[in-house]
C-alpha cells in the first residue's frame, strides 16, 4: 500500500509500527515522506498515493474522491499554530503588513484567515508562502513582518528572539470550545476506511506501548531536532483523538470547515461526506 506523510515526529511515531511490519494482517507500507503542503495538492489533483496525511483545510476539496480515516491524524487542544513577530505587537499592527505562511491550503492558514476576519477590521495583509522551516529566520531577519508557524516551532521560536502575537489554537478553543483539527488521514474511497482506521489505531497503541522502540526511526526523520523537542512534539500532537476521532473530533472538524465554508474560505461541499 502506498502512503504519504510528513517526516515530523508525530507522523513517524504514529506509523512506526505499521511501517515496520508490527501490525498483524496490515499490508506493507511504501512510504513517501512529504511536507503536508505537497500532499494537500497531490490530494486535490488526485496524483498522490492512495493514503495520505493532509491538512483538514484541504478536506473540502477532496471529499468526492477520498474519505476521512478516523484514526492516525492530528487534532487536539493546546497545539495550534502561532503568529510570531520580531517585536511584541498587537493584532492591529498587522494591517498592511506581510505575513509568511507555510501553505495556503493548510489548517494553520485557514485558522489565520478566520482570526483576521474577526480581529483585523480592514483585513489588509499580504501573504507570502514559504517552507515552514524558513519562516522564523525570515521574521527574525525582518524579511517579513510576521510569520505563521506550526509543528516544533511552538517549542523553539524563542531561540530566534521572536515574540508571540497570537496562539491561534488558544483563540479557537476560547471562541468555539472545540479542539483544533490540524492534519487528517485520507484514503481513496475504494478502500475500506474502517479497516485502515483499525490498523492505524493499532499502530498508535503499539507506539505508546513501546516508545523507546520508535526513537531511532523518529529521530532519523526529525530534521535535526533534539530528542527532547521531538518527544515534546509527539506528546503534544499524538493523543486520544489520534487513536480515534470520536464524536467530539467530528464535531470540531464540521464546525471548522462549516464556518470556513460560510465565510467563503473553502469551496461549498457536502459536509455529511466528512463522516461517510
Amino acid at each position: 500500500m502506498e502512503i504519504a506523510f510528513s517526516p515530523c515526529p508525530n507522523d513517524t511515531f504514529v506509523f512506526y509500527a505499521w511501517v515496520h511490519g508490527k501490525i498483524a494482517g496490515a499490508p506493507k507500507l511504501n512510504v513517501t515522506y512529504a511536507d503536508i503542503d505537497r500532499t494537500n495538492y497531490w490530494a486535490i489533483d488526485q496524483t498522490g498515493p492512495e493514503v495520505m496525511k493532509i491538512s483538514y483545510a484541504a478536506l473540502p476539496y477532496v471529499l468526492d474522491h477520498y474519505c476521512l480515516v478516523p484514526s492516525g491524524g492530528a487534532l487536539g487542544r493546546g497545539c495550534g499554530p502561532l503568529v510570531l513577530t520580531k517585536e511584541p505587537q498587537e493584532a492591529a499592527a498587522l494591517e498592511g503588513k506581510t505575513v509568511a505562511v507555510p501553505s495556503d491550503r493548510s489548517t494553520a492558514y485557514l485558522l489565520f484567515r478566520l482570526w483576521t476576519e474577526q480581529n483585523l477590521p480592514k483585513n489588509n495583509i499580504f501573504i507570502k508562502v514559504m517552507p515552514f522551516d524558513r519562516i522564523m529566520p525570515a521574521v527574525a531577519k525582518g524579511e517579513v513582518d510576521a510569520g505563521l508557524v506550526i509543528h516544533e516551532a511552538r517549542f523553539t521560536y524563542e531561540t530566534y528572539g521572536l515574540s508571540l502575537l497570537q496562539d491561534l489554537g488558544e483563540w479557537w478553543e476560547q471562541d468555539t470550545g472545540y479542539p483544533i483539527p490540524l492534519g487528517a488521514i485520507i484514503a481513496k474511497r475504494s478502500l475500506d476506511k474502517e479497516q485502515l482506521a483499525k490498523w492505524a489505531r493499532q499502530s498508535v497503541e503499539y507506539a505508546w506501548a513501546h516508545p523507546e522502540e520508535t526513537s531511532d526511526y523518529v529521530l532519523s526523520h526529525a530534521q535535526e531536532l533534539s530528542e527532547e523537542v521531538a518527544n515534546a512534539h509527539i506528546e503534544l500532537y499524538v493523543n486520544e483523538f489520534t487513536k480515534s476521532l470520536g464524536e467530539d473530533g467530528y464535531q470540531a472538524i464540521e464546525n471548522l470547515l462549516g464556518r470556513a465554508m460560510k465565510q467563503g474560505l473553502v469551496p461549498d461541499f457536502d459536509i455529511a461526506k466528512i463522516r461517510l
